[in-house]
């Protein structure tokens, strides 16, 4: 994968459109993507802080779509969504029954699982980084178990996010969706028929950002965490389509490398 060109993964842009999303919204706004880059307000130079995450995060998606500085793109925001999931982790050990920080963490976490896939792609092949990137999908493959916890939990505000004219029901599409992340979740662990679960994960995501967030933000423009709430939704279905590309990509591959051993045991 690493010898592929940009255009042959798409995941990538819509990964770096998240980040860009999310450094336009911090520089426009002066604020962190609220409930999600959980910095408080008594943190000090915090108006500072989120102007300059705000530009990180412009920078580092920008540089994902140039070959020469996708590397470094990547790693920045590796480092940068790590810091939020960090943020994090003290709220979910707060409370263990109360699974909204456990899932806000694996939210997070889902950037940076997907960045350090990124990063393993773009580093010279066979090279330490380039060939964990196997381990770097399992890691990711855990945040869908935290989705669909997270539906089953809020399970009402689900029922409420879900447009009523979907056929059949939103019952329906509650307990689809919930399966379908922990089908996802299983099959990316284990392997068995991950690309087509990843495909299938990453456009769940891709959905309920169409149908959930882009129709909260035009009845209230000024609404700051709908505007965060887009951006986030767009980083994690990119996150999904990387991990998604990468999963496909080494399916692909696969058969080709039996195929050359096969071919060597021949010879031999």
């Amino acid at each position: 994968m690493q010898n592929r060109s940009h255009t042959s993964n798409l995941g990538i842009y819509l990964y770096a459109a998240g980040a860009i999303f999310l450094g336009v919204l911090g520089l426009a706004s002066g604020d962190f993507a609220t409930t999600w880059q959980r910095v408080g307000p008594s943190v000090p130079l915090r108006e500072q802080l989120a102007y300059l995450t705000a530009f990180i995060e412009l920078a580092a998606g920008l540089a994902l779509l140039w070959r020469r500085t996708a590397l470094a793109g990547a790693m920045a925001l590796t480092i940068v969504y790590s810091v939020f999931t960090l943020l994090w982790v003290p709220s979910a050990f707060q409370n263990l029954g109360n699974f909204d920080p456990i899932g806000n963490v694996f939210e997070e976490f889902s950037l940076v699982a997907a960045g350090l896939i990124l990063c393993a792609i773009f580093s010279p092949p066979g090279s330490s980084l380039a060939r964990r990137r196997p381990f770097f999908v399992l890691l990711f493959g855990i945040c869908p178990i935290s989705f669909g916890i997270v539906h089953i939990v809020d399970m009402p505000g689900l029922l409420g996010a879900i447009p009523g004219w979907l056929p059949p029901n939103q019952m329906f599409w509650a307990y689809a969706t919930t399966l379908g992340f922990f089908g996802a979740a299983v099959a990316i662990l284990t392997g068995i028929m991950a690309p087509l679960a990843s495909r299938l994960l990453t456009a769940e995501i891709v959905i309920f950002e169409l149908l959930f967030w882009i129709p909260k933000v035009f009845p209230a423009e000024r609404n700051h965490f709908n505007w965060a709430g887009n951006a986030i939704s767009i980083a994690i279905a990119g996150a999904a389509w990387v991990v998604s590309d990468s999963i496909c990509q080494a399916a692909k591959q696969a058969p080709v490398a039996i195929e050359s051993a096969t071919e060597i045991g021949t010879a031999v």
